[in-house]
């Protein structure tokens, strides 16, 4: 199993409709992949801005593909991305999932 981490970062008055427009597109999109075994997003707040991680996990590299394309390091991006983040990162992090608890039915 793989893990993928995405990070990206919105103004903190942007952060609750950011939110929505990320569970209509990336979650949504990462869900309804096939291969696709969760979802969490992650929010944390600053100051002025608001930092957003989605971690998700995936059977493998090619299921990642389904969804990223064929260079999964890099990050997709939706077209109205560009009307809430302050940065577009160009890389994501992918790790090897070793161990996880019992109770998680992946």
């Amino acid at each position: 199993m793989i893990a993928r981490v995405w990070h990206g970062i919105v103004l903190k008055e942007n952060a609750d409709r950011y939110h929505r427009f990320l569970l209509d597109t990336g979650l949504s999109d990462y869900t309804a992949t096939i291969g696709n075994c969760g979802v969490f997003l992650l929010k944390k707040d600053a100051e002025k801005i608001t930092h957003f991680y989605t971690l998700t996990f995936w059977n493998d590299l090619e299921s990642i593909k389904q969804f990223a394309g064929h260079d999964v390091r890099k990050a997709r991006y939706y077209p109205e991305d560009k009307d809430f983040l302050l940065e577009f990162e160009e890389e994501v992090n992918h790790f090897d999932v070793l161990e996880m608890p019992d109770y998680v039915k992946i």
